[in-house]
């Protein structure tokens, strides 16, 4: 930072950071590990490494909930974030302050030298640094992409989780899901837990955990789940958890997760034992913005960040399962990179007009250019003014947000969906209302 003032809010180290390497995504562990040995982080608690397609934020929530009912001192690192960066890094279920990640960043800058490190390595760096130097009973970090070569993974934990895998993000990890398995395998350590939460694992991930010599538990062989409407039941390889909640986490997919979760938690209870009650509790109360959220209030509002097809079919599935609304509205924007085609065929039949936005970023897709794949999709508008199908384009979130509202009767619902910069968009044009 020769020549250049040190930033002295939060704000301002973030701006620095976006600009400062030459790449946005520069995949390789070599400077991050550096770097972290300069800073001497170290953890002496058990940490819990989250990898997987979908589902890596509602199975970090779940551990969090549940180990801070049963009275532990939990660190989080997950992202990204909505509202305020401050997000990705949690204490005891606080946000950190902005002096103590201000702290943490001087603290990277300080022992970097020369290393040119990527905003998401320097960030990734300071917020595991805050959380070793805060003395936590239990860590739990989500990795970013793939797992291998993510800038977390010079972590070794005592568990890796690994929640789902499917095809995205095929510029850096595979454009199968056997490459992507084997990518998201990288977070396995020699004769450490390594979980498995996807029904059907890719062969890549059963052979390097076992090339390794990884202790692999396999959803339905190591541990599973069963349920009715009221409650449900986790089976484990030593444990039973019975007269379970379900989570307060709304979605298709939220079992595989909370058995992911559990599979950790009875990997460790040797370390770190739980009651049945703190299982429940939370389960019951565990809470994260945009997976399927539903917000109170008419009409019905549903944030998720579902911005892959693998996503977006769970999306069209708890859509289905909600009960009868005369018209869904969509927010829809996203990353261009992303498999655009692939999520408007999971929801095309379930969404009857479509308000479609730009994003603030340069690498997101235009309105335009989203109505464009809608129509190449056979999305088809009706040209009058009871339409059952439209499609309107908007710059922003909001805009498209105050236009669903706009049209929407009590009884219809609005989703809002794709990348995260759209459900933030749109949790930020509804703050005047929640205050």
């Amino acid at each position: 930072m020769q020549a250049q003032a040190k930033p002295s809010t939060l704000a301002e180290w973030l701006t620095l950071l976006e600009t400062r390497h030459s790449k946005a995504i520069d995949m390789g562990l070599e400077r991050v590990g550096k770097v972290k040995e300069q800073l001497d982080i170290r953890f002496d608690c058990p940490v819990i490494t989250v990898a997987g397609t979908n589902g890596k934020g509602s199975t970090c929530a779940m551990l969090e909930s549940i180990l801070m009912r049963a009275g532990y001192r939990v660190g989080l690192y997950i992202k990204p974030h909505f509202l305020h960066f401050n997000e990705r890094a949690r204490v005891e279920g606080v946000p950190a302050s902005d002096a103590a990640l201000i702290a943490a960043f001087e603290a990277v800058e300080e022992k970097r030298g020369d290393i040119s490190l990527t905003y998401f390595e320097f960030t990734t760096l300071a917020i595991m640094k805050l959380l070793a130097d805060a003395r936590m009973d239990v860590v739990i970090l989500e990795v970013g992409l793939g797992g291998r070569l993510d800038a977390v993974n010079v972590i070794d934990a005592d568990v890796g989780i690994v929640t789902s895998i499917d095809i995205d993000h095929t510029e850096y990890l595979g454009t199968t899901r056997e490459e992507i398995g084997f990518e998201k395998a990288g977070i396995y350590r020699a004769g450490k837990t390594a979980i498995c939460g996807d029904p059907v694992p890719p062969q890549s991930l059963i052979r390097h955990a076992e090339a390794i010599g990884a202790d692999l538990w396999l959803m339905g062989r190591d541990f599973n789940y069963q349920g009715d409407k009221q409650q449900w039941a986790y089976g484990g390889r030593a444990q039973r958890r019975n007269s379970l909640a379900y989570p307060s986490l709304r979605g298709a997919n939220q079992l595989l997760n909370a058995s992911a979760a559990l599979a950790a938690l009875e990997a460790l209870r040797d370390v770190l034992p739980i009651g049945a009650q703190e299982v429940r509790t939370g389960l019951a109360t565990v809470e994260l913005p945009g997976r399927f959220q539903v917000l109170p209030g008419q009409p019905l509002v549903i944030l998720d960040v579902a911005h892959n097809p693998h996503a977006a079919a769970t999306l069209a599935q708890n859509l289905d399962n909600m009960g009868f609304h005369p018209y869904t509205y969509a927010v829809f924007g996203s990353m261009l990179d992303k498999d655009i085609e692939g999520v408007i065929n999971q929801l095309k039949g379930k969404i009857d007009h479509w308000c479609v936005t730009g994003l603030p970023l340069p690498r997101a897709a235009t309105a335009q250019q989203l109505k464009d794949k809608l129509l190449e999709a056979g999305v088809e508008p009706e040209f009058k003014p009871d339409a059952a199908c439209t499609i309107e384009t908007f710059d922003t979130p909001a805009a498209a947000f105050a236009n669903a509202q706009s049209r929407a009767t009590e009884n219809d619902r609005i989703v809002v969906f794709g990348s995260f910069l759209t459900v933030a968009g749109v949790m930020e044009a509804r703050k005047p209302e929640l205050h």
